[in-house]
């Protein structure tokens, strides 16, 4: 039986970085699923359409290659992350991306996905989950130090203001709301940097493992 990982929680809550250090550990691949959505969003930004046009979003999730998000330094822009919060409630684009990211997930060799909807929705029948969370604040000051870091100049408070919103837009979308399952973990890691998330995370999974005879 292959190993599923399912890896949910809000932005900055670092399970992108426990996920992907999860993939290398256990030797799986591993797929930011938001990266799919950040790549619709740019999709959209750079061909002038607006971000409240739900066809034409939808036309562009159709028309994603899973090779635009390997690796596209415009996917980890601000920018992109709140298009792909403001496009990802719409069902057409979840539907159009659902075939996508279940088959990344069926793979022979199991995998490791990270995103919001992961154990509840992409791959319900994951060994494992976890719900990857920690406060606003100190989500904020974790994304603002990765932007201020690339030279990007935004205020703390505007920062904190748009984690704020994006959380809400996440947990009310109708479609696929962010939610943690009810059989996943949950791993707060408010006061935890990141060697200490990664150990908690991989005793989460080790615990699974077990559970399923893996």
């Amino acid at each position: 039986m292959p190993l599923i990982i399912a890896v949910d929680g809000p932005a900055a809550s670092g399970k992108g970085t426990i996920a992907a250090r999860l993939a290398r550990t256990y030797g799986l691949a591993h797929l930011d699923t938001g990266l799919l959505y950040r790549a619709v969003g740019v999709k959209l930004l750079e061909a002038g359409r607006s971000l409240d046009d739900e066809a034409a979003a939808t036309e562009a999730a159709r028309s994603l290659d899973a090779t635009e998000v390997s690796e596209d330094p415009r996917l980890t822009t601000g920018e992109a992350g709140e298009a792909a919060s403001r496009i990802a409630g719409y069902p057409g684009v979840r539907a159009a991306l659902l075939d996508l990211q279940q088959s990344f997930a069926a793979q022979a060799g199991g995998a490791v996905l990270d995103g919001r909807d992961i154990g509840t929705v992409i791959a319900p029948e994951a060994q494992a989950k976890l719900f990857v969370t920690a406060t606003a604040e100190v989500r904020a000051a974790r994304r603002w130090k990765q932007l201020t870091a690339r030279g990007i100049d935004i205020a703390f408070d505007d920062m904190l203001a748009d984690i704020q919103r994006r959380d809400e837009r996440d947990a009310g979308r109708g479609a696929a709301p962010m939610v943690q399952a009810e059989d996943a973990v949950l791993l707060d890691t408010t006061d935890m940097g990141i060697e200490a998330a990664f150990d908690a995370a991989r005793r989460i999974v080790e615990a699974a493992r077990a559970k399923h005879g893996l």
